[in-house]
């Protein structure tokens, strides 16, 4: 089959091939199919494309604002297990002052010990009134509450084992003198936020902040075991005054002293400074008994 076009600016008339008409008639079958499946499914309007993505945008800052809060707590948790070791190796020293041998660790409070299997559970009831989960309110109320009660437990067990100390061989040998002759006004001894990135962190000494030159002198007699230059203590004396027990002398601008240095009680050691990790004129000085960290506090100008 031919169609014949004749057109009046043309002198001889065109043809179509078979071909070519189908062409046509599929495309013109076509177009009309598409436009009807247009018409007749459903396009989301941009308002409702919007509101999908908000609610994801919604959900995706849920999800994450959970994690932060569940990081918030593994944090704490973590600071109240630091805690809690503390406590537990204080503890243990006390046992020993105490002449508690069998004492290997922390005894628990009955209240918190695991139960076994021979100890009877108390048996509790009654009627069901009011009931309510938790709300996160309440567990950081709980949480605060417990960090408080470690802290007051902390500073009845340090005030118990510094009068404990003054009773034993050691009370010869425990430094009380102030290493300066300004006080304590600064970063006290126990947990803190951290002057560098802000976190909690357990500072084991007290800061005297003084000018930089004056004079720190020996809290007791004792044999100069370091005088150097540390990433984070800075210059540092360290003195061992015997039976475990250690002064430390950090941030200094000159030390006066060496290794294996006898020092006397109120002996001029080093000048104040900033060196090391820190943010200012001042003197960290620390008490160690068998390395662990007494709180200088208690044995400044002391008398039991």
């Amino acid at each position: 089959m031919n169609i014949i076009f004749v057109s009046n600016k043309m002198a001889k008339a065109k043809t179509l091939s078979v071909l070519q008409v189908s062409m046509i008639v599929l495309a013109l079958t076509l177009v009309p199919l598409f436009i009807g499946l247009m018409m007749i499914v459903p396009q989301e309007a941009p308002a409702q494309q919007g509101g999908k993505t908000l609610m994801l945008a919604q959900i995706k800052n849920a999800f994450t604002n959970r994690q932060k809060h569940l990081d918030a707590y593994a944090i704490q948790l973590g600071e109240m297990q630091a805690r809690i070791m503390l406590l537990d190796a204080q503890s243990e020293r006390l046992s020993k002052l105490a002449g508690d041998k069998s004492a290997s660790k922390t005894k628990l409070p009955d209240s918190i010990k695991p139960v076994s299997s021979e100890v009877i559970k108390p048996n509790r009831g009654g009627p069901l009134v009011r009931e309510a989960p938790l709300s996160e309110v309440d567990l950081q109320e709980k949480i605060a509450e417990l960090m408080a009660q470690i802290d007051v437990d902390t500073e009845h067990l340090s005030d118990i084992e510094a009068k404990l100390l003054q009773k034993t061989v050691l009370k010869d040998t425990l430094p009380n003198r102030s290493p300066v002759n300004v006080a304590f006004n600064s970063s006290s001894f126990g947990w803190r936020l951290d002057p560098f990135n802000g976190h909690k962190a357990f500072h084991e000494g007290l800061d005297f902040t003084a000018t930089i030159g004056t004079p720190i002198y020996a809290a007791a007699r004792g044999i100069v075991s370091a005088a150097e230059q540390t990433p984070d203590y800075g210059k540092i004396v360290k003195i061992d005054h015997g039976l475990g027990v250690e002064t430390r002398y950090a941030h200094a601008s000159l030390l006066l002293v060496h290794a294996g240095d006898r020092v006397e009680k109120g002996q001029k050691i080093a000048e104040v400074g900033s060196s090391g990790r820190s943010t200012g004129p001042h003197l960290h000085y620390e008490i160690r008994l068998d390395g662990n960290p007494l709180d200088p506090r208690k044995y400044l100008n002391a008398s039991y």
